[in-house]
């Protein structure tokens, strides 16, 4: 197992991830668009056992396309989106890649929500895809999860 470190943008918040690995997915809903003011985001799923976070932390709470609720954590002081939690699934956490102090080895294993990618974005070859998102999304986090341990 390692610790990967990260938090946000002032300094203000810090977290760490017992891991032995960390699995990251490009997601280009358009609520990670906006969230990330960019083309997508790099979100790292990982057991909220496994995580420890230090400082101010506020919580925006957004419905889902599902009907459930996402909490989106970020910080007080500068407001950087630092991870969410499902409310269907309390003991998994979704870190936004950017977000670790190293980012240099993250490459995601899959694209969800292609449907709405940006047009000039091409996405590599071969790599995994999903118009919109797995049929079971907890499931299958859950088996990067575990692929991950």
């Amino acid at each position: 197992m390692g610790v990967f470190q990260g938090g946000c943008q002032c300094g203000a918040v810090r977290y760490a991830v017992n891991a032995r690995r960390l699995i990251v997915y490009a997601c280009h809903c358009l609520e990670c668009q906006k969230q990330t003011a960019s083309a997508f985001a790099l979100s790292i799923p990982v057991p909220a056992k496994d995580f420890e976070i230090t400082g101010p932390v506020a919580i925006y709470r957004r419905p889902t396309d599902s009907g459930s609720h996402t909490n989106c954590h970020f910080c007080k002081v500068c407001g950087t989106r630092l991870y969410h939690q499902s409310e269907r699934s309390r003991d998994m956490i979704t870190i936004k890649g950017g977000t670790l102090d190293d980012t240099s080895s993250l490459v995601p294993v899959a694209h969800l929500w292609t449907q709405r990618k940006q047009p000039w974005l091409t996405l590599p070859d071969g790599s995994l895809q999903f118009e919109t998102q797995p049929d079971d999304l907890k499931a299958w986090r859950d088996g990067l999860v575990a692929a991950a341990t």
